[in-house]
């Protein structure tokens, strides 16, 4: 699980709260009218914007930020070498039987197996870094969508909310109602957009550039190991992807 991620969502809707319950009660910050608004504009809007099966995709892409454990190049680089060090000691044969969730990974293997030309392995990855990035691309722009819908919807809320004063202003009754779906409006709007959708926005764009590098690494290390099989050096190419303070400890 990403913690951070996670971790700063819940700070910052704790310190939004906190600072509501230090000046005044929570009661005043809910309206229904304005939640409404919002939350319901909000889901028409990207629905008329992307087809539903991409929304579902998005959203199950955002699920993901928070449940999928960051996976380090440092990882991915030991995990080639050990398939160099089997390769190496066991024949290039053996690298069919490596178990991998991952299946680029497995794919690679297989390839190596196979004695594959390297330029059909450059082929197999770049036609899949090119599907994850169409296929992330899509789920990002779904929750950049969201981070200017929502605000849009709110400031929508606050027009409504003024005309419904002005319309009533012999009725000083009305007054408040109608400000607090004016006002309200305009925060639910923008705590969506900035506490929630524009970071998951960010965050999957950030995993889309991580994910690239992992299937640069598999790519380099499967070429590698096709041209020398030697673990030593496979370590000492791969070890280019990896931040030179980590480099030592992946020795």
């Amino acid at each position: 699980m990403d913690i951070a991620t996670l971790l700063g969502i819940i700070v910052g809707f704790a310190l939004v709260i906190g600072a509501i319950f230090m000046g005044g009660s929570i009661a005043d910050f809910i309206n229904i009218p304005g939640v409404m608004i919002v939350f319901g504009g909000t889901a028409a809007a990207i629905s008329v914007t992307f087809p539903l099966e991409e929304v579902a995709h998005a959203f199950a892409g955002g699920i993901q930020v928070f449940a999928a454990r960051r996976v380090k190049p440092q990882e991915v680089v030991n995990t080639m070498v050990r398939i160099a060090e089997i390769s190496r000691r066991e024949g290039l044969m053996a690298l069919e039987n490596i178990q991998t969730e991952n299946a680029l990974l497995k794919k690679a293997c297989q390839l190596i197996a196979d004695n594959a030309d390297p330029a059909l392995i450059r082929d197999t990855v770049m036609i899949e870094i090119a599907t994850m990035k169409r296929r992330h691309n899509v789920s990002i722009a779904v929750f950049n969508r969201l981070g200017a819908f929502a605000p849009a919807f709110g400031m929508i809320g606050t027009l409504i909310g003024l005309v419904q004063m002005l319309a009533r202003l012999d009725d000083p009754s009305t007054i408040g109602p109608a400000m607090a779906v004016a006002l309200l409006t305009t925060f639910y709007g923008a705590i969506l957009a900035n506490l929630l959708f524009l970071p998951i926005a960010g965050k999957l764009k950030a995993r889309t550039l991580q994910e690239e590098v992992h299937l640069n690494i598999i790519f380099e290390g499967a070429k590698s190991i096709l041209e020398n099989n030697n673990p030593r050096l496979v370590y000492e190419k791969l070890s280019s992807f990896m931040p030179p303070q980590e480099r030592k400890s992946a020795r």
